[in-house]
C-alpha cells in the first residue's frame, strides 16, 4: 500500500482501508459521480504548476512556462494553469477555444500543429494569440492571408533538432523524418521569407524531442541545434519530460530537469532571450487517478478482472504499451492474494489496462483505482462501442465537484441528422 500511495496524487491517504484523494473517500466519489471517473487532486495540480513556474524563474530570468494543453485539455485544468500564472500551448481549434474560455491572456497563447487549417489560423489571429509556431510554408501562406494589413503576428519556426530519443517511436518527434517541423536548411529558408514579410514578426525557433523522456540530457540536446539557427528574442525548448507510472520508474525532479535544460541554454543561447518550456505529461499525470468498478471476474485460463472502462478512457496502453499499477480502492489494507489481468469492457483483445498484477481476490462491485492517469486519458477518450466518456472530478480537501460531466445517452446522438 505504501508503494501505491507514492504513485497516487500527492495528499492521498487511506481511511479504514478506503483510499482518500485530497480528503475525499473514493467510495463516496463513486456513489456521487459514478465510475469510471477521472479524479484530480486540485491542490496537487496547483502545486505542480507553481513548482514549474518558480523553479524556472530561479534559473532563467525570462523563463516562460506554457502548459501543453493536449495532455489534459479540460477547460478547468487550463483555468488552473492560468490562475497559477502559466501560459497555454494549444494544438488545434478546440484547445484554442477552451483556452480562451479558461481566461488566458491571449499574449500567452502558443499555437502548434503540423496541419493547421485556415479557420484555426484565422481564429488564432482574431483572438490575439501571442505566438504561432510555423511548421511549414503553408502555415506562412495562411498567416499572411489572415493578418490584417498594418498588423503583425509573432511566429516561431519549428526546427527538427535531429535528436534520436529513447522514448517509444509513437511519441518521438525530434528525429530527422518526423512529421513535425523542418530540417535546419529548410527552416533557414523559411525564416528568411518570414523576415521579409510585412505581416509576420519572426520571434524565434522551437524544437520538441518527444514525450515521456526520462533522461533530461536528451531534451537538453535540442538546445545547441536551435542556437545554430541564429540569435532571436525567443527560444521555445518544448516539453517532453516523462512522468512516473510504475514503481520501477523514477523520472528526474523538475529542478534536475531544469538544471539540465537551462544549463544548456546558458551555454548556447543569448542571456537576454526569453526561454519557453512546455511541460504537459509531467505537469498533470501524477495529480489524477481513474476510479473503476469491477464488473466481471473470470478465473479460467487466466484470471481476468474486467472493469467498466478501458480503452475508451485510456488509450495509452493500446497506443504504446504504457504500464500502470492498480489497487482495490476500498480494500487498501488487504494483502495481495492472486495474479490478475485487468481488462476493459471494449470488444478488442487489445483492451487490456494491466497485463499482470498482484491484487487481493477481486469480486464484482469492488472499486479499482489506477494511479497516474492525468495525462492523455481525458484528451483521447472515445465513444467506441457507444461508450460514454467519463467525468473529470476535482477533489480538494474533502470537497469534490465535477468539472466535466459524464456524457449522456443523448450526447451520443446529438450529431445525428
Amino acid at each position: 500500500m505504501t508503494d501505491l500511495l507514492s504513485l497516487l496524487p500527492p495528499g492521498s491517504d487511506v481511511d479504514g482501508g478506503v483510499l482518500r484523494i485530497s480528503g475525499c473517500r473514493v467510495d463516496d466519489l463513486a456513489r456521487e459521480f459514478g465510475t469510471p471517473a477521472i479524479v484530480v487532486a486540485e491542490p496537487a495540480l496547483r502545486a505542480r504548476a507553481r513548482e514549474y513556474r518558480e523553479e524556472a524563474a530561479k534559473r532563467w530570468p525570462r523563463a516562460r512556462v506554457v502548459f501543453a494543453s493536449k495532455s489534459f485539455p479540460a477547460t478547468a485544468v487550463q483555468r488552473v494553469m492560468v490562475e497559477e500564472g502559466l501560459g497555454l500551448d494549444v494544438a488545434g481549434g478546440g484547445e484554442l477555444r477552451s483556452a480562451v474560455k479558461a481566461g488566458i491572456d491571449p499574449a500567452l497563447l502558443v499555437l502548434h500543429g503540423n496541419a493547421k487549417s485556415t479557420d484555426e489560423i484565422e481564429y488564432a489571429v482574431q483572438a490575439g494569440a501571442g505566438l504561432v509556431v510555423v511548421d511549414n510554408a503553408d502555415d506562412v501562406d495562411r498567416l499572411e492571408a489572415a493578418v490584417p494589413l498594418g498588423s503583425t503576428q509573432g511566429v516561431l519556426v519549428r526546427v527538427v533538432p535531429g535528436i534520436e530519443s529513447s522514448t517509444h517511436p509513437h511519441v518521438a518527434t525530434g528525429q530527422i523524418g518526423s512529421k513535425f517541423g523542418l530540417t535546419p536548411p529548410a527552416a533557414k529558408a523559411l525564416i528568411e521569407r518570414i523576415e521579409r514579410s510585412p505581416r509576420l514578426s519572426m520571434q524565434g525557433v522551437h524544437a520538441h524531442v518527444g514525450s515521456q523522456i526520462l533522461d533530461p540530457s536528451e531534451l537538453a540536446a535540442a538546445v545547441e541545434p536551435l542556437a545554430a539557427m541564429g540569435q532571436f528574442p525567443v527560444y521555445d525548448l518544448g516539453g517532453g519530460l516523462g512522468a512516473r507510472y510504475t514503481y520501477d520508474e523514477h523520472p528526474p525532479a523538475v529542478a534536475d530537469y531544469l538544471d539540465a535544460l537551462l544549463g544548456a541554454a546558458r551555454a548556447h543561447l543569448p542571456a537576454e532571450a526569453e526561454i519557453i518550456i512546455e511541460p504537459g505529461r509531467s505537469m498533470v499525470n501524477a495529480a489524477a487517478a481513474t476510479l473503476y468498478t469491477v464488473t466481471t471476474v473470470k478465473r479460467d485460463a487466466r484470471n481476468f478482472v474486467a472493469v467498466d472502462g478501458g480503452m475508451g478512457d485510456n488509450l495509452e496502453v493500446a497506443l504504446f504499451g504504457q504500464r500502470y499499477e492498480a489497487a482495490l480502492a476500498a480494500r487498501m489494507d488487504e494483502e495481495p492474494a492472486e495474479d490478475a489481468v485487468i481488462v476493459g469492457r471494449h470488444c478488442e483483445s487489445g483492451d487490456v489496462l494491466i497485463d499482470g498484477i498482484r491484487l487481493p481476490a477481486a469480486k464484482v462491485g469492488d472499486l479499482l483505482v489506477v494511479p497516474a492517469t492525468g495525462a492523455y486519458t481525458h484528451t483521447m477518450a472515445n465513444n467506441y462501442n457507444g461508450y460514454r466518456r467519463p467525468p473529470v472530478v476535482f477533489a480538494n480537501e474533502g470537497q469534490a465537484r465535477a468539472v466535466v460531466r459524464r456524457e449522456t445517452w443523448e450526447d451520443l446522438f446529438a450529431r445525428d441528422v
